[in-house]
């Protein structure tokens, strides 16, 4: 963990970071309640009804965005050696986001027509939080290819919940110029555009941190930037086209992008001094085992001719679970603990008894916890495609206690 040590100059106060990240797990726990209430729809493959919307915004946002703001206010000044621009901006835009979060997502399940109106509270305050970035990146006196993907993965937000907010506002005033193009574009920047550029950028920073590797040359980062990005502007261009063999093309070189990371990846943890990974750390990296696989099946789903709205629903779930979701659960038990025994522990250093990193968190738990959300999401797709009710029902009831778990064992380590 030594690569997350922060000095006064790049510190940001704790209670920033953490204020998103428990906002986040709650919105989790709430996400799955809501998956459960709704399991028939689930099953049914009813993925659009409000209510089942609500429930993956909450997910989404208030779970996946919120843990992301969170964790870059504390990573970005850490990898990047520049101060978070605004502080106090940084808590109003978490109390704006908040609230934007909740309204537009209680909206969606119950009074779908007024969702616009929670969408421009929340469109506030990621505008903030984008503007609080961009403040913060002007700063940095060397451009990386962090940089980049970081860059591109703000400017695929924007994008994001701009479309997002001509879709609530077609929903609420009956207009849309194509609401099919734009619904596939709000879909495709918000996971495979946001989600997975970020998560790429930092794993560059995190995983030689988290396996002590030094050595590697990160050869394919760029291609794999280059080659993302084109398969999402060709991939919006098939949207808004309707010509399939660009679909083709674009998922294509979205899989040819996750392959080179993923081979950096593998250099990276050649050249790794630690032998013995943490387990939770090596949760984030299956879940990048699992996002090449599911990009691989997409690929292959293509070449087949594959148009089963069924099965790509259940595809996007995968994605969003098992690569985006897994990636945050696994870095996060890596981080929160270690934000914490910084903010509580780090001054009295060889001055008292100070527990050790190590004891912060229960990985024994971790362990348990990271294999039941694993069954219940693989339970939940196996069974879910052939819409074997009881069944989804089960694992349903699975992801719930693995996300309350999960929820306790954070909660657990800022009692320590």
């Amino acid at each position: 963990m030594d690569g997350l040590r922060v000095n006064k100059k790049t510190e940001t106060n704790i209670k920033l970071p953490l204020s998103f990240i428990f906002f986040g797990l709650v919105a989790f726990v709430v996400a799955q309640f809501i998956f459960l209430m709704n399991s028939g729809a689930l099953t049914s493959g009813a993925f659009r009804i409000p209510e089942v919307l609500m429930g993956a915004h909450f997910l989404l946002l208030g779970w996946v965005v919120m843990v992301i703001m969170g964790a870059m206010y504390q990573l970005v000044p850490v990898a990047f050696l520049t101060p978070i621009w605004s502080e106090k901006l940084g808590f109003i835009q978490f109390v704006i986001t908040a609230v934007g979060i909740i309204v537009f997502s209680v909206l969606l399940g119950w009074k779908i027509n007024l969702t616009v109106y929670g969408a421009i509270i929340l469109i506030i305050g990621i505008l903030l939080f984008l503007f609080q970035m961009i403040m913060t990146l002007k700063k940095q006196e060397e451009k990386t290819i962090l940089t980049s993907f970081v860059m591109a993965a703000l400017l695929c937000f924007l994008i994001t919940i701009s479309a997002g907010l001509v879709l609530a506002a077609s929903i609420a005033f009956g207009t849309s110029f194509n609401y099919s193009a734009i619904l596939h574009s709000h879909i495709l920047l918000g996971v495979a555009g946001w989600f997975t550029l970020l998560i790429f950028g930092f794993s560059y920073k995190l995983v030689p941190m988290f396996s002590l590797s030094h050595g590697f040359s990160m050869k394919g980062s760029g291609v794999a930037f280059v080659s993302y990005i084109l398969g999402l502007a060709v991939l919006l261009v098939s949207f808004w086209t309707d010509f399939g063999a660009l679909a083709s093309v674009g998922w294509g070189l979205l899989w040819v992008g996750f392959t080179c990371f993923c081979l950096d990846i593998r250099e990276i943890l050649n050249k790794r001094l630690k032998k013995g990974l943490d387990r939770p750390f090596v949760f984030s990296l299956l879940a990048i085992g699992y996002g090449w696989l599911i990009h691989t099946a997409i690929v292959i789903l293509r070449m087949f001719g594959v148009q089963d709205e069924h099965v790509w629903s259940w595809l996007i779930f995968l994605y969003i679970v098992c690569w985006v979701m897994f990636s945050i659960l696994g870095y996060l038990y890596k981080i929160v603990p270690f934000l914490w025994w910084t903010f509580k522990y780090s001054n009295q250093v060889g001055k008292a008894n100070v527990p050790l990193l190590k004891d912060m968190i229960n990985e024994k738990l971790g362990v348990i916890l990271f294999g039941v959300f694993t069954v219940g999401t693989l339970g939940l797709a196996i069974f879910g495609i052939p819409q074997l009710s009881f069944a989804v029902t089960f694992f349903l009831v699975v992801m719930l206690i693995a996300s309350i778990g999960y929820f306790v064992s954070i909660v657990l380590v800022v009692k320590k």
